[in-house]
């Protein structure tokens, strides 16, 4: 092909510039449309923004302040809000709002105590409003969409009890703007005709237990996954519209809406069985949404056999051992469970019975307590329940352990059991402890020696080390992306 004496990265015809351009992340997409003319109409594409994944809010760790980011935003959604086919946003507060468990810790002061985190706050709920108004507008007529997925840490100044009416009407007086997100989200799936993929989480005012009626038909039929939570708010599912969804095979939902009339609709003959499950239960909404009415034994046995590759994923927020035992069903699939707590803690009867009950299915354990004391759970028994479970759970392959007391001879025989079938071993180093009888008898330097005896055991080099600001501080959305993925292997 002759290129008319031009040469370099100009001479390219503009397919070609357009498939190399598909190898860029959005953002530098973004930044590559500044160079010139002709790269920004081959970057602007229709084909390179089939997919969009959005992050705003949250202060300089998210890319700038809210406010900074909505004039981007804005642009991305006026060039490709009509016909993007997979849409995901992340909102969240600005830094300094979200608290480590959904405000159990680092409880936010009273505004009328600090005039100044008022104004902070109007300020990011304006933006939040914003953003969202900004995001369901270019997407209200878009019929092609096949993924939306929303995501906002708001439930934490719910909790607060900074979200009440009075403050609401000061950034949105008569909540026009609230009633507007939520019309448009109401067209956006009605428009819709193959959404494959739904899923709100903890968006302040968009999803309300009304919103699933208006899915189109089309889209009723196709959807597989739908992820509703808002510990806030009743349940947004009902039996009902969820009849509707014959080829449903994931669903994530607050643990207190999985009811047992659900879970008799899902195990019906007439639709496809349910592959995911993913369930939330924050111990500080029990008072409002009780465990009353969630599925039985029974339920779960019915819906087991109706479903036999069911598996259930389950994050527990600061809920008390003794509601755990309700919740904890023996015919329950267990494959995941997260348990994070401050208040509460984690006794070794739940860990013996989760052992015990879900040794041919658990894969996935999670157990964080964000506190300055560190209990031992084997101080009264002659083995340790986590090296039980390591032991007894054949299946393991990820093991997550902060704040509660872990013995360097426990971790060695948890390696030992599991070997490089568990894939991951976080402990964090403030949770390990060290025998001082052993000690004695130990030559050189006993961190050393553990992680000699840990690295043997699971066949690969490991150190007490645990990234643990995003378990430890956003558990919620920790849960979110962990309910995608765990989704996304159905």
């Amino acid at each position: 092909m002759a290129l008319y004496g031009c040469v370099g990265a100009m001479a390219l015809p503009s397919e070609l510039i357009v498939h190399i351009f598909s190898f860029l992340s959005d953002r530098d997409k973004v930044r590559a449309s500044s160079v010139c003319s002709r790269w920004r109409e081959c970057l602007f594409y229709p084909s390179l923004w089939t997919e969009l994944k959005l992050r705003v809010g949250g202060g300089a760790n998210w890319g700038g302040s809210g406010s900074e980011q909505t004039p981007r935003l804005e642009f991305l959604m006026r060039k490709f809000g009509a016909f993007v086919r997979e849409l995901h946003l992340e909102v969240a507060p600005v830094d300094g709002y979200l608290s480590p468990l959904s405000g159990v810790e680092g409880r936010i002061e009273p505004v009328e105590r600090d005039p100044q985190l008022l104004d902070r706050w109007k300020d990011a709920r304006i933006t939040y409003l914003e953003q969202v108004l900004c995001v369901l507008r270019c997407i209200r007529n878009n019929r092609n969409l096949q993924k939306l997925s929303l995501y906002g840490d708001t439930c934490i100044l719910q909790d607060e009890g900074i979200l009440d009416s009075a403050y609401l009407q000061q950034v949105d007086p008569g909540g026009k703007k609230i009633k507007e997100i939520q019309q448009l989200l109401l067209e956006v799936l009605s428009n819709s005709r193959k959404i494959k993929w739904l899923s709100s989480a903890f968006m302040l005012g968009v999803v309300t237990p009304c919103s699933l009626a208006s899915l189109s038909n089309p889209s009723a039929g196709s959807l597989e996954h739908l992820g509703l939570l808002d510990n806030q708010l009743p349940c947004l599912v009902s039996p009902v519209e969820l009849e509707r969804l014959v080829h449903l095979r994931s669903l994530a939902l607050d643990f207190c809406d999985f009811t047992s009339e659900l879970s008799h609709l899902l195990a019906g003959g007439d639709r496809a069985p349910l592959h995911r499950l993913s369930l939330m239960l924050n111990g500080a909404a029990l008072e409002a949404k009780p465990l009353d009415g969630t599925a039985s034994e029974d339920d779960w046995k019915t819906l087991v056999q109706r479903s036999a590759n069911l598996r259930v994923y389950v994050m527990a927020l600061d809920v008390c051992s003794q509601d755990l035992l309700r919740v904890l069903k023996p015919s329950l699939p267990l494959e995941r469970i997260h348990l994070d707590s401050y208040s509460t803690l984690v006794t070794d009867g739940t860990l013996e019975l989760i052992a015990q009950q879900y040794n041919k299915t658990l894969s996935h354990f999670v157990l964080m307590r964000d506190d300055t004391v560190f209990p031992d759970l084997g101080i009264n028994r002659n083995e340790d329940p986590l090296v039980l479970l390591a032991w007894r759970c054949v299946h393991l392959s990820v093991l997550v352990i902060h704040g509660y007391t872990v013995w360097s001879h426990n971790l060695v025989a948890i390696s030992r059991l599991r070997g490089s079938s568990l894939k991951v071993l976080a402990v964090s180093e403030e949770s390990i402890d060290f025998d001082p009888d052993q000690r004695v008898f130990m030559e050189g330097d006993p961190v050393h020696n553990l992680v000699k005896e840990v690295s043997l055991g699971l066949g690969r080099v490991w150190h007490p080390s645990m990234d643990s600001n995003l378990v430890l501080s956003e558990p919620t959305q920790h849960f979110h992306r962990e309910m995608q993925s765990f989704s996304l292997g159905m």
